[in-house]
C-alpha cells in the first residue's frame, strides 16, 4: 500500500480508518515530553486508541539520537511488539523522523502512521519517506527511506504552537513556493504579511473566529505545499534527480543549523533554512540570473520575520567544512540546488568556495 496523505476534517474518524487498514496485533503511540503534554490529551480518549501503548522520549532535536532510538526499541521489545505491530508517531519532525526510523528497523520493519503536530513536520518531515537521526554532530546522518502508511494532517494541532515554531514550518512552505510558481510564492508572502495569526490562551470569541478563518486559509496553503512535495517525491523517490529541488536553502541552511548546535546555541530548523534561502538565492542571482526584485522581496520577508543569526568571517571555514558533509555532494564538490527564477530549478550547481563566501557576506550584510 502506498503512503496516503489525509488533510483532516474529522481526526477521530480518519485515524480509526488508518488504524483499521494497518492490520496489527498491538498498537503503540510515540510522543515526546512536549506532545505527551499538549497533543496526546486531544486524542487519547479516541475509541480507536483504547488499547494503545504509549512510548515517550525526550523533546527537541538534541535528543534525535541513537540513545533515543534504542529507548524506543527497548520499549517495543518490553511490551512485546511483533513484526505485525503498528506505531503512531505523534509529534514534530523529530518524532516522525526518529519514530519512522525506529519502526522501519524494529523486527526489520513494522507499519507506522504519522500524525505531525507542528507546521514543519506537516509540510516537510512527515511526507517523503525520509527517516533518521542525527549522528556525530551532523543532521540526519543515519536513516532509511521508508514511507509511513498514512500521514494525517490536522491544523488544529497548530494551536499548541508558539510563533517561532509556526514560522519554522512556514520557511519550508516558502521554499515550496519558490520551487513551484509565482502565484504560490506571492500567496505565501502575502498571507504572513497580513497576519500575526498565531495563538495564545487569551483569545476572545472574535479573535478565535479570526484565527479559525486563518487556519482555514493555512489549511489550503498547507495542502498546496504538500502537493508540491508529493509530486516531486513521486517523480524521484530516492533523490537521484529532481527531488534535489527540495534542497533549496538547505546546503547552507543545514550548515547554519549544525554550526549553531556546535556552539551550544541551537536554532529551529526552519529558521536555519530561511537563512540558507537568503544566501542561496544570492548564488542563484549570481550564477543563474534569479530576478533581483524577487530576491529582494524574499530576503526582506525573511529578515522581517526571522531576524538574523550572527556569524563572522572567522566562522566561514567551519561553515564550509560542514557543507562538505552534505549528502548531495559529488566528487568532493559542494552541490547546490539553485533557481533561475521562481519555479526554474537548477540542480547540481557547484559554485566555487569564493562564491559561497560571497553568499555568506550577502547574508551578513545584504
Amino acid at each position: 500500500m502506498e503512503q496516503r496523505v489525509v488533510i483532516s476534517k474529522n481526526l477521530h474518524q480518519e485515524l480509526a480508518m488508518a488504524i483499521s487498514e494497518c492490520e496489527h496485533d498491538k498498537l503503540f503511540v510515540l510522543v515526546d515530553e512536549t506532545t505527551e503534554k499538549k497533543c496526546w490529551p486531544l486524542i487519547k480518549d479516541f475509541l480507536c486508541l483504547r488499547e494503545a501503548n504509549l512510548i515517550t522520549i525526550k523533546a527537541d532535536d538534541t535528543n534525535k539520537t541513537l540513545e533515543s532510538v534504542s529507548h524506543v526499541w527497548s520499549e517495543l521489545q518490553r511490551m512485546r511488539a511483533t513484526r505485525h505491530s503498528c506505531m503512531i508517531n505523534l509529534g514534530g519532525g523529530m518524532v516522525t523522523d526518529l519514530g519512522g526510523f525506529a519502526a522501519s528497523t524494529f523486527k526489520r520493519g513494522i507499519d507506522f502512521i504519522n500524525i505531525p503536530t507542528t507546521l514543519l513536520a506537516m509540510v516537510d518531515a512527515s511526507v517523503g519517506g525520509k527517516t533518521g537521526i542525527n549522528f556525530g554532530g551532523l543532521k540526519n546522518e543515519i536513516g532509511v527511506f521508508n514511507d509511513s502508511k498514512f500521514v494525517i494532517l490536522d491544523t488544529h494541532f497548530l494551536q499548541t504552537l508558539d510563533r517561532e515554531n509556526i514560522l519554522s514550518g512556514y520557511a519550508e512552505m516558502l521554499k515550496h513556493g519558490l520551487i513551484s510558481n509565482e502565484k504560490m510564492w506571492a500567496e505565501l508572502i502575502g498571507f504572513m504579511d497580513e497576519s500575526l495569526w498565531f495563538m495564545d490562551d487569551s483569545q476572545d470569541k472574535k479573535q478565535q473566529a479570526t484565527i479559525n478563518h486563518k487556519l482555514s486559509t493555512l489549511n489550503q496553503l498547507l495542502a498546496d505545499s504538500v502537493k508540491v512535495k508529493e509530486r516531486i517525491v513521486n517523480e524521484d523517490p530516492k533523490e537521484h534527480g529532481i527531488r534535489k529541488a527540495l534542497n533549496v536553502g538547505h546546503t547552507i541552511g543545514h550548515a547554519f543549523e549544525s554550526f549553531a548546535m556546535k556552539k551550544g546555541e541551537p536554532i529551529l530548523h526552519g529558521y536555519a533554512i530561511a537563512y540558507g534561502i537568503i544566501a542561496e538565492l544570492y548564488l542563484s542571482a549570481v550564477k543563474c540570473s534569479f530576478p533581483q526584485d524577487k530576491l529582494r522581496q524574499t530576503v526582506n520577508f525573511i529578515r522581517e520575520h526571522y531576524g538574523q543569526m550572527t556569524i563572522t568571517c572567522d566562522d566561514y571555514p567551519c561553515l564550509l567544512e560542514l557543507m562538505t558533509h552534505d549528502k548531495k555532494n559529488t566528487s568532493g564538490q559542494i552541490n547546490f540546488t539553485l533557481l533561475g527564477s521562481i519555479g526554474d530549478i537548477r540542480i547540481n550547481q557547484t559554485p566555487t568556495e569564493e562564491d559561497i563566501k560571497e553568499a555568506l557576506d550577502f547574508y551578513r550584510e545584504g
